[in-house]
């Protein structure tokens, strides 16, 4: 009997002890997921409001077509400095199997869009003056540009390009920059 009194004793400690474990293990737990959980959330907006997948209009190698490359980039909620920093990607270039549109050494001097969605992009004088010329080159210029900037900002809805600060009639002589451009999905494959 005195045994079955130690043996019942030691099986309520042991229990008991199991029990205080679990309990520990059951807090330690919960509070791991709520961190997770809290981690998670915290990571999956930063993920949201940090970046943004775009895509960039180049010329296909056969320098006919614009091909779409994506990238990501950083997210803004200011449309302006979106189609600012869209257009560096563009001006950059492409990565591998895709031509670039925009001469090298180009530089934007301003980006600003209006109340009725119409962008503003003036670019420096090297987008004419080392532009390799052709009427489908400038073309694919044009609108690398104006797709670019119109299918991944929905706040434009057409571009206006200027050089210099000024209106000028074409980019190398062939297109005229004068009208308003939208976005052109023929050109795309």
């Amino acid at each position: 009997m005195f045994q079955k009194k130690i043996v019942l004793s030691a099986l309520s400690v042991v229990l008991l002890i199991i029990t205080a474990l679990f309990m520990v293990f059951d807090k330690l737990e919960a509070g791991s997921n709520v961190d997770k959980k809290n981690n998670s959330h915290i990571k999956f907006n930063n993920a949201l409001s940090d970046f943004q997948d775009i895509h960039i209009y180049f010329a296909d190698m056969n320098n006919s077509f614009l091909r779409a490359e994506k990238r990501r980039l950083i997210y803004s909620s200011n449309p302006p400095e979106s189609g600012e920093n869209i257009l560096k990607v563009l001006i950059q270039g492409p990565g591998r199997g895709l031509m670039r549109t925009i001469p090298e050494g180009t530089k934007i001097t301003a980006l600003y869009i209006t109340d009725d969605a119409t962008a503003y992009v003036d670019l420096s004088g090297e987008v004419r003056d080392n532009h390799p010329g052709g009427a489908t080159t400038e073309l694919l210029t044009i609108y690398s540009i104006v797709n670019s900037l119109i299918l991944n900002i929905p706040e434009i809805k057409r571009v206006k390009i200027l050089i210099c600060g000024r209106e000028s009639l074409t980019l190398a002589g062939h297109i005229s920059l004068q009208p308003f451009f939208k976005a052109n999905m023929l050109l795309i494959r």
